[in-house]
């Protein structure tokens, strides 16, 4: 295919009146299940419903990636300019024929179409909540009500500001360039660990703003916990971004299987390794800067920098989990960060150990997007502030 057809902007009508569709369905779901709610509480459903579909969509992609399905139709927006793959079926059916096992196939371009559609769906339903978000704004400022939401004064650290959908909504689109970056640029690795980031980076933008909607749908106040603890939680994001960027690394680079033992890999506590050709970044998939073939010690390099990181990484989570537990408001998060975090050991584990099961290996993506969701959660709902036997201390009271 020619780099002029990489792009066929001919069904983007299509796709976004697709999309619109089937954004309809959770929109009336959200204003039927809260018609007496008020403003504020649809707004808050959306937001959560919205978290989760960006959630499934983070596993969908990873699903998409795993399956080799990225190149399923190689072209965007649409399939061989199309906007489903029944109306691609010829160009699938002789790219197919010319390579069975090959990137196109039918069953990967529903795949690589499914996501786009859930993609784009997710998009609408952004758009309707910063619309709705300014709307709820403009309002509360014309009754004065606005000041305290906007500035934090409220507890909630701003999160009801609609800056945080409007960010969200730029981010999105972003997203939508990295995906058309990811199909016409043929799996650049760069991109394409760039475009999980994105990802779960959606994520966290979209948790802000669903915790402190929430919260205030409920009239409670961010928590005070130590600055310490505060801290700590956002090493602990920093680190854990970190790891996700080093394995989406691994994966994009089918690097997972260049140790398929643990604790050792190949037999040894060092193996063989090329870390100059692990941080080569910008390469195509396979290459190197020179256009030479990656070899086995540097894709070994890149498993075992992530490997590595990963012990850091979860004596840091564990040590955040424990210290959760001195804040009785914040248990949920602690439990979900526990569970979370042995999950992320185990799929890990079976990765290396299994050859790289599919199921493991998305819920090992899954993972890592729900831990840096629930460390986002635990920052929402949280203040810092001065405490006295575990107990906020009230303004003033500090001798």
């Amino acid at each position: 295919m020619s780099e002029q057809a990489l792009y066929d902007l001919a069904p983007v009508l299509e796709l976004m009146l697709l999309g619109l569709l089937l954004a309809l369905g959770p929109l009336a779901w959200v204003w039927l299940r809260n018609r007496s709610g008020g403003s504020l509480k649809r707004l808050q459903a959306l937001s959560v419903l919205t978290l989760f579909l960006t959630f499934d969509l983070v596993l969908f992609g990873a699903f998409t990636r795993l399956t080799d399905s990225g190149l399923g139709c190689p072209d965007w927006p649409g399939c061989y300019g199309s906007a489903s793959p029944m109306g691609a079926r010829a160009q699938i059916a002789e790219a197919q024929a010319a390579m069975p096992t090959g990137p196109v196939t039918h069953g990967k371009a529903w795949i690589e179409m499914v996501h786009r559609y859930l993609a784009t769906t997710v998009g609408v339903l952004i758009i309707a909540m910063t619309i709705m978000a300014w709307r709820r704004a403009r309002r509360l400022g014309r009754a004065g009500g606005a000041g305290a939401e906007h500035t934090g004064a409220d507890g909630t650290g701003g999160a009801l500001s609609p800056w945080w959908p409007t960010l969200a909504l730029f981010w999105v689109c972003l997203q939508g360039a990295f995906g058309a970056w990811t199909v016409t640029m043929k799996l650049f690795p760069a991109i394409v660990t760039l475009h999980l980031l994105g990802g779960t980076g959606l994520l966290a933008l979209l948790c802000v703003p669903a915790v402190g909607l929430s919260r205030a749908a409920r009239q409670q106040r961010a928590t005070v916990i130590s600055p310490a603890l505060r801290a700590g939680l956002w090493l602990g994001l920093a680190l854990l971004v970190l790891q996700v960027a080093l394995g989406g690394w691994v994966s994009t680079n089918y690097a997972v299987l260049a140790c398929s033992s643990f604790p050792t890999c190949q037999g040894s506590w060092w193996p063989a390794m090329d870390f100059s050709q692990a941080l080569q970044i910008w390469r195509p998939l396979g290459l190197l800067q020179d256009g030479s073939n990656i070899s086995f010690a540097g894709l070994t390099a890149i498993h075992y920098l992530h490997r590595l990181a990963a012990y850091v990484v979860v004596a840091a989570l564990a040590g955040l989990w424990w210290r959760l537990g001195e804040v009785p408001a914040l248990a949920s998060q602690r439990r979900v960060l526990g569970a979370f975090l042995v999950l992320q050991v185990l799929t890990g584990l079976s990765n290396v150990v299994l050859d790289w099961p599919l199921v493991a290996a998305v819920l090992h993506t899954g993972g890592a997007a729900a831990l840096v969701t629930v460390i986002v959660w635990c920052l929402a709902a949280s203040r810092p502030g001065a405490l006295r036997d575990g107990l906020p201390v009230a303004r003033g009271e500090i001798a």
